[in-house]
């Protein structure tokens, strides 16, 4: 497919001769290659009784992660890629699963309530594996509260927990819950923890 032409909000796409004109976020806007280069673009079509839009992404986990957001009760189409605009797919992962109300609401056309409504219903739907092993080293210190009687591994797990929003009497007891953490990596600590703690 060749980029022909691009604005803010829609890039037209030729392809064998055809243009077609796709709706993108002001994100992926900024990361499509030069006009009149090749690109790919993995698409959602709207249809309604109006109109029929095309939805472009650069990344197969966008899309994925948009067709979840619209499967939301009021979040349309122009939401859901607004909110794809403004967090990156792992940001927004891990505002869903640590039930960070606040990151997602600072999207536009996206209050308290319609936060609220998108961690409710994702949170479930969320893979943690698509999560954890993208946790920055050091995102909180060494003396998160609750890590006395830990190994060192389940120290790492406990503060990225928290580090997540969760706290730490929580994360701890879910961390304690589990058996032979002394013998099993920090992700794979976090990921049976979050089972426990959902």
């Amino acid at each position: 497919m060749l980029a022909e032409n691009s604005e803010p909000d829609f890039v037209i796409v030729d392809v064998n001769g055809i243009g077609y004109n796709i709706l993108v976020s002001a994100n992926e806007a900024s990361l499509l290659p030069p006009e009149g280069s090749r690109v790919k673009l993995y698409t959602y079509m709207a249809v309604r009784e109006d109109a029929q839009k095309l939805y472009g992404f650069l990344t197969r986990e966008s899309l994925t992660l948009f067709k979840m957001l619209i499967t939301v009760n009021k979040v349309g189409c122009k939401t859901a890629q607004d909110i794809l605009g403004a967090l990156a797919p792992d940001e927004l992962r891990l505002a869903i699963l640590s039930g960070d109300e606040k990151t997602i609401s600072k999207c536009p056309g996206v209050g308290p309530k319609m936060a609220q409504r998108i961690i409710l219903d994702l949170k479930d739907k969320i893979d943690p594996d698509t999560v954890f092993t993208h946790i920055p080293p050091g995102t909180v210190s060494m003396e998160t509260a609750g890590s006395r009687g830990l190994g060192e591994a389940a120290k790492e797990a406990l503060e990225a927990l928290t580090a997540l929003g969760f706290s730490a009497s929580q994360s701890g007891a879910a961390i304690r819950s589990l058996s032979g953490t002394e013998d099993m990596t920090s992700e794979d600590i976090i990921k049976e923890a979050l089972k426990y703690i959902r």
